[in-house]
């Protein structure tokens, strides 16, 4: 490709929207034009390498016989209504109606049309297991766009779905997906990490999920992992052990203790000089139930004075549509005063969770149930009735792992992709039947499984880039080379197009810099844009000595060569890289 030939425009100055390094660098490289919020138009070069990407995930899925098709952006409004996330999605799908009054929405994910598509092909078991993917765009209305193609209203995705006849057949589709997506992104040079995660509303809360995460102090996402054991999960879904401490056990009778303005856990055990974990927090939540949230259950939760409440665990633990901190009005109507909460004196009927890191045959201070005291001596096989013991605590840095072999640290990760065993859910929603072995109907499992393709390539930027500019991985870079001629003379001028044509014969993706412009800016934009290798012919060194430069992006490394030796030489640098 000739640059002079290119719609291919750089920027100096950095986005004022822009907060992440990919986000800045995709505008500034021009590989990305903003149209609205949350809407970007790929340009030429970021459009190559979001081809690339699609093309290595095409091949992995294709290698496990995953069949390609293409489903409508655009979806009947009736077969979400069917699996009854028509309202459940909220503000998140775009919603509309055609010229019938028929409901039709923008598609967010597509397990509803894909098993509509099964159900009208699919009827008995010898047909199974079937494994179908697609590539191609998404709409999730986001509320607050960012972060560029990280977080965009309009994306790009590979969408794949499974259907199988028991758990075992379910167990080796998701199996033979897990080991494709690792590899995928092993050819796509991304350092990634495959973490357990939780299912959310897609599946059930003990169905197997993976989420694929990229390392990058950027992301969103806090991974728990564990070098010597292996062990990684989401921080969400991590389910460690608190590191070894030690607990109050020497008997106390229950003491109240005055506590002026001392509302917090810090300020309460400053003032005893105890440890924060010889305390209780204790807050109080209300979980929303029913299909129009009308339904509210408040409970008391009970955790070690330095432990943070995991919001996604009670939630599953309780079943319920949400969970959120209960109402300080609703608070003081059940005689509760916010600052000095206990499990004392208790509303009649008051549901107690209490962490499964808490020592119940210890003793602790928590509050007393009014303003201004705390309570001393507090043992929960004493003091408390009624309780049940729960895993509510948000895991954290130098916990052990759930076998206690070892400590956990704390990554920063970009989900790229997550996959999910989904059951029967969206079969039996949509009333989806075959015959089994024995002639009887049955609905069929269900495996999701998706990458999103655009957010990759952010995603490998932010791995992948100094203060000059992207450093892209080759295999996913937008050319293997960068070359330019730094020429005044007509004669030099023709040898540069006689090395260009001598790259693309030899089957280089070259970006030729034929530009009129000084070796400075040429210079700049080539990091910029961060191709794997430059290469220079300057009109000065190639007269006297014969020689091209070559500069490898990533370590900046230059070599000095003859032209002869230039095919050769650039084949020896790509395989190395």
């Amino acid at each position: 490709m000739k640059l002079t030939r290119s719609i291919w425009q750089t920027y100096k100055e950095v986005p004022a929207e822009a907060e992440i390094p990919s986000h800045q660098l995709m505008i500034r490289a021009g590989l990305i034009h903003k149209t609205g919020s949350g809407l970007f138009t790929y340009m030429p070069f970021g459009y190559k390498v979001i081809r690339k990407v699609e093309s290595i995930v095409r091949e992995e899925m294709n290698k496990i016989d995953s069949q390609e098709i293409q489903m409508s952006v655009v979806t009947p409004g009736e077969l979400w209504q069917e699996s009854g996330r028509w309202e459940k999605m909220g503000d998140l799908m775009l919603k509309f109606k055609d010229k019938g009054e028929r409901d039709l929405c923008i598609s967010p994910t597509n397990e509803e049309a894909v098993t509509d598509v099964f159900r009208k092909t699919v009827k008995s078991y010898k047909q199974l297991p079937q494994s179908v993917y697609q590539i191609n765009t998404k709409f999730r209305d986001e509320i607050r766009p960012r972060f560029g193609l990280m977080r965009a209203r309009e994306f790009i995705m590979k969408d794949a779905y499974t259907f199988h006849l028991d758990k075992p057949c379910l167990d080796k589709g998701y199996k033979e997906m897990y080991e494709a997506y690792e590899k995928a992104f092993k050819r796509m040079g991304i350092e990634f990490v495959a973490v357990e995660a939780d299912a959310g509303d897609m599946g059930d809360t003990d169905s197997q999920t993976h989420e694929f995460q990229a390392i990058a102090d950027t992301g969103e996402d806090t991974i728990i992992y564990c070098q010597k054991t292996g062990y990684a999960a989401n921080i969400e879904k991590a389910d460690t052990l608190r590191e070894e401490i030690t607990f109050d056990h020497d008997s106390k009778e229950l003491e109240e203790i005055e506590t002026p303005n001392m509302g917090t856990i810090a300020d309460v055990c400053n003032f005893l000089k105890v440890p924060q974990h010889h305390s209780i927090k204790s807050l109080v939540y209300s979980a929303i139930f029913g299909e129009d949230g009308e339904d509210e259950e408040i409970v008391l939760i009970q955790l070690l004075g330095d432990d943070e409440l995991n919001e996604l665990k009670l939630k599953n633990f309780l079943g319920a549509n949400e969970v959120r901190p209960t109402e300080e009005m609703k608070l003081k109507k059940l005689g509760m005063v916010k600052g000095f909460i206990g499990a004392i004196n208790l509303p009649e009927k008051m549901r107690v969770l209490v962490d499964k890191a808490i020592d119940e045959n210890a003793f602790y201070t928590t509050g007393a149930m009014k303003k201004d005291f705390h309570a001393k001596g507090f043992n929960f096989k004493r003091d408390l009735e009624e309780y049940e013991k729960v895993d509510l605590r948000l895991a954290r840095k130098g916990d052990r792992t759930p076998d206690g072999q070892g400590v956990v640290d704390e990554k920063k990760g970009i989900e790229l992709g997550h996959i999910f065993q989904l059951g029967d859910k969206y079969t039996k929603a949509l009333d989806v039947k075959i015959l089994d072995q024995n002639g009887k109907s049955m609905a069929p499992l269900m495996g999701c499984y998706g990458i999103g393709i655009s957010r990759i390539v952010a995603a490998a930027i932010e791995q992948s880039h100094d203060e000059n500019g992207i450093i892209w991985p080759k295999e996913i870079a937008p050319f293997d080379i960068y070359f330019a001629t730094i020429a005044k003379s007509e004669e030099y001028k023709q040898i540069g197009e006689e090395i260009y044509k001598e790259l693309r014969d030899a089957g280089f993706d070259t970006l030729y810099d034929d530009r009129k412009a000084g070796p400075g800016f040429k210079f700049k934009d080539s990091d910029l844009l961060g191709l794997p290798i430059r290469v220079v012919m300057g009109e000065r060194d190639f007269k006297e000595k014969g020689e091209l430069e070559i500069v490898i992006r990533k370590t900046n490394e230059k070599r000095f060569i003859k032209r002869d030796e230039l095919i050769s030489t650039l084949k020896e640098i790509l395989k190395e890289i």
